[in-house]
């Protein structure tokens, strides 16, 4: 899934009352903050199951070259671009707008839905919901914000 690059996203500013630079800031850092946590729940689960089906992951060197290197892993960088994408964003000099808002939760919504047919992050997504509680309590978080966001829009 192409990622967007939210920097060329925010090519107008949305006159609503939601859109106060404080308010699009906090927005997109709350949606930030919330797939960072989902992307650390999916990490931790990924974790143990090849620690316990592949191989004994013995440090945090370890991890990070796998997490980096490793085909097991790389289904998971997809949601680390829409992170940092996210990142960009927020330390960018171009001011945030509703549009770039918009653009990353629109992102968000698309990468985050599981799918039992399907390939890449939806299957893999879909695998780790099945076999994760806390996976499915993240998604959760996220969806909510997600749901909350798309009223916000309405409003």
């Amino acid at each position: 899934m192409p990622i967007l690059c939210l920097r060329y996203a925010g090519f107008r500013n949305m006159s609503s009352p939601e859109s106060s630079p404080e308010s699009v800031r906090q927005r997109l850092t709350d949606l930030r903050n919330g797939l960072l946590h989902l992307h650390k729940t999916l990490l931790d689960s990924e974790t143990a199951v090849y620690d316990h089906d592949i191989a004994r992951i013995t440090s945090k060197g370890q991890l990070l070259d796998l997490v980096l290197h490793d085909p097991w892993f790389a289904w998971l960088q997809p949601l680390s671009q829409l992170v940092v994408s996210i990142d960009e964003a927020l330390d960018g000099k171009e001011p945030l707008t509703s549009v770039m808002v918009e653009s990353a939760l629109k992102q968000a919504r698309l990468l985050l839905t599981p799918s039992e047919e399907g390939e890449g992050f939806a299957r893999h997504y879909f695998d780790a919901l099945q076999r994760d509680p806390n996976v499915v309590m993240e998604h959760g978080e996220v969806v909510k914000m997600l749901g909350k966001a798309k009223q916000g829009m309405k409003d």
